[in-house]
Protein backbone atom coordinates (compact mmCIF):
# COMPACT_ATOMS: atom_id res chain seq x y z
CA UNK A 1 0.00 0.00 0.00
CA UNK A 2 1.19 3.66 -0.93
CA UNK A 3 0.47 6.82 0.51
CA UNK A 4 -0.47 10.08 -1.40
CA UNK A 5 -0.74 13.81 -0.80
CA UNK A 6 -4.37 14.76 -1.40
CA UNK A 7 -5.81 17.70 -2.08
CA UNK A 8 -9.47 18.62 -1.45
CA UNK A 9 -11.48 21.66 -2.13
CA UNK A 10 -14.33 22.56 -1.24
CA UNK A 11 -16.78 24.78 -3.65
CA UNK A 12 -20.18 25.90 -3.67
CA UNK A 13 -21.56 23.26 -5.20
CA UNK A 14 -19.68 19.95 -3.94
CA UNK A 15 -15.57 18.76 -3.27
CA UNK A 16 -13.18 18.43 -5.73
CA UNK A 17 -10.08 16.15 -4.69
CA UNK A 18 -6.87 14.94 -6.59
CA UNK A 19 -3.61 13.55 -6.18
CA UNK A 20 0.07 15.94 -5.89
CA UNK A 21 2.70 14.48 -7.58
CA UNK A 22 1.03 12.29 -9.82
CA UNK A 23 1.61 12.26 -13.65
CA UNK A 24 -1.50 12.27 -15.57
CA UNK A 25 -4.65 13.54 -14.39
CA UNK A 26 -6.79 12.11 -11.56
CA UNK A 27 -9.60 13.98 -10.15
CA UNK A 28 -12.49 12.91 -7.77
CA UNK A 29 -15.62 14.47 -6.66
CA UNK A 30 -18.92 14.29 -4.38
CA UNK A 31 -20.99 15.95 -2.74
CA UNK A 32 -18.94 15.80 0.70
CA UNK A 33 -15.48 15.54 1.83
CA UNK A 34 -15.83 11.65 1.98
CA UNK A 35 -17.18 11.36 -1.07
CA UNK A 36 -14.18 13.14 -3.09
CA UNK A 37 -12.04 11.65 -1.45
CA UNK A 38 -13.25 7.97 -2.08
CA UNK A 39 -13.85 8.90 -5.64
CA UNK A 40 -10.13 10.13 -5.70
CA UNK A 41 -9.12 6.92 -3.96
CA UNK A 42 -10.90 4.64 -6.83
CA UNK A 43 -8.99 7.23 -9.61
CA UNK A 44 -5.62 6.63 -8.38
CA UNK A 45 -6.39 2.90 -8.64
CA UNK A 46 -7.80 3.19 -11.68
CA UNK A 47 -5.34 5.32 -13.38
CA UNK A 48 -2.17 2.95 -11.98
CA UNK A 49 -4.02 -0.10 -13.36
CA UNK A 50 -4.53 1.80 -16.64
CA UNK A 51 -0.93 2.98 -17.23
CA UNK A 52 1.01 1.37 -14.75
CA UNK A 53 3.25 1.72 -11.93
CA UNK A 54 5.59 4.49 -13.76
CA UNK A 55 2.78 6.71 -13.25
CA UNK A 56 4.06 7.03 -9.53
CA UNK A 57 7.62 8.22 -10.41
CA UNK A 58 7.73 11.52 -9.98
CA UNK A 59 11.20 12.68 -9.40
CA UNK A 60 11.92 14.83 -6.74
CA UNK A 61 9.16 13.45 -5.12
CA UNK A 62 6.95 15.89 -3.37
CA UNK A 63 7.89 15.62 0.61
CA UNK A 64 5.24 18.40 2.05
CA UNK A 65 2.84 20.16 0.39
CA UNK A 66 1.64 23.33 1.84
CA UNK A 67 -1.49 25.90 1.05
CA UNK A 68 -1.04 29.22 1.90
CA UNK A 69 -2.75 32.68 1.04
CA UNK A 70 -1.09 35.93 0.50
CA UNK A 71 -2.36 39.28 -1.24
CA UNK A 72 -0.98 41.00 -4.42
Amino acid sequence: MRQYKIIVEKHSDGYVAYPLGMQGVVVGQGDTYEEALEAVKSAIRFHVESFGEDVLDVDPPILEAFIAETAV
